[in-house]
């Protein structure tokens, strides 16, 4: 088996903490109760596809949640809800990735959405006294900007002949099995890492 050169890391689960019970109470709390039907960890409606695939704006977003939903939230309300499960980057995975990304050409790619992006980028700066979360990485592959969205087999396959990768030589790691197997069907090596295990626990 041909050694492993390149790594790409998922984002949520992997190097930042992540809730998603708390955006969904945040939602029922506004009276959304069917919130867990539209978005999950393993699971997007067409308007969150459209989201986290750059497809539509975050005010168009504002506007077509509101109409799926028949409320009147604002903009701020539906903002504070959707920003709810994001929750800190472990200042020790920080430094553990900052001594890995020494050893493998490492890459990021998340599934997320402006609106999330412009929250956890502050969130890291602020925790980890980190400028730009971005340098860790060759290049962090995020869906909104990609125009595409883990598990499609496409997106991974963007990502290895934009970087002219091979497949049997990189590493994907991610918290969520659909993810693992797209990737797996665009021939990379996988990890799927569940909590309570963490970057630490992982023998590279």
């Amino acid at each position: 088996m041909q050694p492993i050169k390149n790594i790409i890391f998922d984002l949520g689960g992997i190097f930042m903490n992540l809730d998603f019970s708390l955006t969904q109470q945040a939602f029922v709390d506004l009276g959304i109760s069917e919130f867990a039907q539209m978005f999950t960890q393993h699971h997007a409606n067409d308007l969150f596809e459209e989201l986290e695939t750059g497809k539509i704006s975050e005010e168009a977003f504002y506007e077509k949640f509101r109409a799926a939903t028949q409320s009147e939230l604002s903009n701020d309300q539906i903002k504070k809800a959707w920003n709810a499960l994001i929750l800190d980057f472990p200042p020790e995975r920080m430094q553990w990735l900052d001594t890995i990304r020494h050893k493998y050409n490492v890459y990021l790619f998340s599934n997320t959405n402006r609106i999330h992006y412009d929250a956890f980028t502050e969130i890291v700066k602020r925790e980890n006294n980190c400028a730009n979360f971005n340098q860790y990485f060759i290049k962090a592959y995020y869906s909104h900007e990609l125009g595409l969205r883990k598990p499609y087999v496409e997106s991974f396959q963007k990502i290895l002949e934009e970087q002219e990768l091979s497949a049997s030589e990189t590493l994907f790691i991610d918290d969520t099995y659909q993810n693992i197997e797209g990737a797996m069907m665009a021939g990379m090596r996988t990890i799927h890492l569940v909590a309570p295990l963490t970057v630490l626990d992982l023998g590279l």
